[in-house]
C-alpha cells in the first residue's frame, strides 16, 4: 500500500508532500518532497491507495449563502452580526465543530482566517485530481494536530524557527515508533515543520484507509459533502500497522 501526504500551503514554496509505502508490519517514508506546486503533486500521488491534503475541502454552509446574498443584494436585515455568535455560523464549518467539541483542535476558520488561500488552492488540486467525494474520498481532509493529540503525541508549539528543539524532540518521538523507517527524511522533518506535518498527513490517510478514522453521521453526510469533513484517527498510532 502506498499513501501520500500533502502538507498544502498557500505557496508551492511552503508545500510539503510525504509518500509511504506500507509493506506487512513495517512503513517506510520513500519520498518527501519541497517545494511542490500542483503538477509535481499530481506525479507524486500516482499509484497512491489514499492522499491526506492538510487543507480544507469547502466552506460553511451559512458562508456560502451569506456571500451569494450578499452580492445579489438579497441579504435581509437583522441578522445582528454585531454579535460574535451570529458570526459564528459563517465562521466554521460542521467538521470544525466536531473537531472542537471533542477536544480534539481548534481548526482555523476557513472564511476568517489566511487559511481561505489554502483552500482556494485546494478546491482546484483536488478538482484537478477528479477528487468528487469531499468525505471519503480518494484525497481526504487532514488535520494533523487532531491525529497528534489522539496518538498522545505534542498537537502545539512545534511549529517555526524558534520551536526547533520541540521540532526536533517530536520527529524523534516519531521515529521511535519500531515499524516506521524515517530514513534520511527524518533530518528534514526535524528542521522543518512543513514536511513534519506531510508525514502525520500520510499517517492519516493510512488511517482513512484502513477505515479507522471518524465519518460523519447520515444525517450529517450531505452537509460535509459541500463542506469537506476532517478525518480524525480512531486508532492509534501502533495499530496503523
Amino acid at each position: 500500500m502506498r499513501t501520500v501526504g500533502v502538507d498544502l500551503a498557500a505557496s508551492p514554496r511552503h508545500t510539503a508532500v510525504a509518500v509511504i509505502e506500507w509493506s506487512g508490519a513495517a512503513a517506510r517514508v520513500v519520498d518527501l518532497a519541497m517545494p511542490a506546486d500542483d503538477a509535481r503533486i499530481a506525479d507524486l500521488v500516482v499509484g497512491a491507495d489514499r492522499i491526506g491534503v492538510d487543507a480544507p475541502f469547502g466552506w460553511p454552509d451559512d458562508f456560502v449563502e451569506f456571500v451569494v446574498a450578499h452580492h445579489r443584494g438579497e441579504l435581509g436585515a437583522g441578522r445582528r452580526l454585531d454579535e460574535i455568535e451570529s458570526r459564528r455560523p459563517l465562521a466554521y464549518r460542521l467538521t470544525d465543530r466536531v473537531v472542537v467539541a471533542n477536544g480534539w483542535g481548534r481548526p482555523l476558520s476557513v472564511s476568517a482566517d489566511q487559511i481561505a488561500h489554502v483552500a482556494f488552492r485546494a478546491a482546484g488540486l483536488i478538482t484537478d485530481l477528479g477528487v468528487a467525494d469531499r468525505v471519503n474520498g480518494w484525497a481526504v481532509e487532514a488535520y494533523p494536530a487532531a491525529a497528534l493529540k489522539k496518538w498522545d503525541l505534542p498537537s502545539r508549539g512545534y511549529k517555526g524557527v524558534a520551536n526547533r528543539a520541540r521540532l526536533a524532540r517530536l520527529t524523534e518521538a516519531l521515529a521511535a515508533a519500531p515499524w516506521l523507517e524515517l530514513g534520511a527524511h527524518r533530518e528534514q522533518m526535524i528542521v522543518d515543520d512543513n514536511a513534519f506535518d506531510a508525514v502525520i498527513t500520510a499517517l492519516i490517510a493510512r488511517a482513512a484507509e484502513l477505515g479507522r478514522t471518524r465519518l460523519p453521521d447520515d444525517a450529517d453526510r450531505d452537509v460535509a459533502m459541500r463542506e469537506g469533513w476532517i478525518h480524525v484517527p480512531e486508532c492509534g498510532i501502533g495499530e496503523l500497522v
